[in-house]
This record gives structure tokens, sequence and C-alpha cells, in this order.
């Protein structure tokens, strides 16, 4: 695989590169579902998850397609209550409750201040209540949302990779001196956190993207991080469609993000998460996939070792 393209990468070119969204309606989370999930204290946890319709992140990140169900302006004040109290009506009862909006939670652009004591009272009956922010947006509005909640705050930050010349070319805006600050910040103020860990981001081979996976690991655990969530690198949000074709970007194999999860699992350093969604695009062979997949979703649940999966592929 090349190393790296010779034209330039960055907001514009990564926008230029994108198809048309889907249509959302302001007052309906675009998305909502049930899961369980494995909680610090080592309970199983039954989890609310919700996919807010907001604005767009201002950061236009090179692997990003949560684009594609956001709206173009801020929504009207009074929308994301209406969200999450549309969805939590359809959705099975739950202890914990996260709030995805595509972006940072804290971004005023995305949800408006003025919402957050009506949703902080829409989650009142939720041990937890996880959301996700971009550390620019890390300040006194998280402070305060966390003080309207009568459950405890979980931010979760998007690390990505700490390869030192991948990560700037993500487009991300953000740096590993930002990341720990962010971090710090909110260990401070008694707030978990969780990171998100890309698996084979653009520009790296099979065995680049796991080894800087588990190096990533190890760097948001050293940080202070509580909860790894590793998310292997989908195409099709155009840029990385384009970067495919010019030979830059593979997606990773099924395999690379076993053993990501079984590294991470091993060093017993926090609680580690295999991403499953659409998981089958990453595997070759329709006979071990749903063996692989079920391998991964205990892990997920016990976080304990279980001995891989033998297939003749």
């Amino acid at each position: 695989m090349s190393s790296y393209p010779p034209f330039h990468i960055d907001s514009r070119w990564i926008r230029s590169m994108r198809g048309s969204k889907s249509p959302v309606d302001p007052n309906v989370a675009y998305g909502w579902f049930n899961e369980q999930e494995r909680a610090m204290d080592g309970e199983l946890k039954e989890v609310a998850s919700i996919l807010l319709s907001n604005r767009e992140c201002p950061y236009s990140c090179l692997m990003c397609d949560l684009w594609k169900h956001t709206t173009d302006e801020t929504v009207p004040g009074g929308a994301i209550p209406n969200q999450i109290e549309h969805a939590l009506g359809v959705l099975s009862p739950a202890s914990h409750l996260k709030l995805f909006n595509s972006g940072s939670f804290f971004d005023p652009s995305a949800i408006p201040e003025e919402d957050y004591p009506l949703i902080a009272s829409l989650s009142s009956n939720f041990e937890q209540v996880l959301v996700e922010s971009h550390t620019a947006f890390l300040g006194e509005k998280c402070l305060e949302f966390k003080r309207m909640l009568t459950g405890k705050l979980q931010v979760a930050i998007g690390l990505e990779t700490v390869h030192p010349k991948i990560l700037p070319s993500l487009n991300k805006g953000m740096s590993l001196v930002d990341f720990r600050k962010g971090v710090e910040f909110l260990q401070l103020n008694g707030i978990s956190t969780r990171a998100f860990i890309l698996l084979r981001p653009p520009f790296l081979t099979e065995a680049e993207g796991l080894e800087w996976a588990c190096r990533s690991i190890d760097f948001a655990f050293a940080c202070g991080v509580d909860i790894c969530s590793v998310i292997p690198v989908r195409g099709g949000n155009g840029a990385m469609d384009h970067l495919a074709a010019e030979g830059f970007f593979e997606e990773p194999s099924i395999r690379s993000l076993e053993l990501a999860l079984d590294y991470g699992i091993g060093i017993k350093k926090g609680l580690v998460f295999a991403d499953l969604w659409d998981l089958e695009r990453f595997s070759t062979c329709p006979k071990c996939i749903g063996s692989r997949k079920d391998r991964l979703h205990r892990i997920n649940l016990t976080q304990e070792p279980l001995l891989p999966v033998d297939c003749s592929c």
C-alpha cells in the first residue's frame, strides 16, 4: 500500500468527495436501540442508545460518515428533548443512556444550551448518561450539564490513533496533548471517559493498523481513560472510497479486530469493547462469521478472553 497521497487533504477536499445527505426530521431521532454493556462495576447494564438528529459537526474528519444524518442548520430549541422523549417512549427500560449526536454534545450549534435542563430531566431515571465530544468543547458547559444530572456523566472522545503522521492527516483538529488535557479535565471533575480507537485508518497496512490500534489503547489508558471502543474503519463516505480507489486505504479484516480486542482485554487496564456494527463486511468467510461475531460479543460482555475460532479460512 502507498503511504500518502500526492494531493492535499483538508476540509474542502473531504467535503468535495461527499454524496448527498439523508433527510432527517429535527423532532425525531434518526435511530435508537437497546443493547447490553458491561459497566465499570462489572455488572451488565441495559443501555438505551439514541442517535440524535442535529447540525453537522464543524470538524470534517477524513473517515467520518456521520454527516449523512445531520441538518444544515442548528435545530430549534426543544427539538432535541422531543427526540429523546419520543425515543425513550419506544425503547425498553434501561439503566444507562447514550446520546450520540454525530458530533459534540457541548457544541452549542448542535445541542442548544437552553435544552440542557429538559434533557437532564428526561435523563433523571438513568444511572449514567454518555455523550460524545471533541476536546475543543470540553469546558464549563460540560460541567453545567453534569450538575443538572441525577446520575453520572460519561464523555466519549475520539482519540482515533496515536500515529504521529496519521492523526494530523485525519483533519480532526486535535492533538495528543489536547486529548490528554481533555481527559485530565474530565477526571478532575469526576466525569468518566471513553475513547474511540480506529482500527486501520487510511495509509496503513493491515499489520500497521493492528499495531497502532494497540498502541492507541495503551495511550488512552495511560491518560486515565476508563473504556476503549475499537472501531474498524469503513469506507462509504466519499473521501475514504476515493482513497481506496487510489490504493491508500483498505478496510481491516475481522481477524485484526479480534486481535485488537484480545490485546485490550489482556492488558487489564480498563474495559475494552469491539464495535460490531455491520461486522459482516470485514469477513471473507461465510462459514465462520457467525462464530466470530458471537465470540466478540461474548468478550464484550464478559471482558474475559475466549479461545479463537477454529476455521479452515
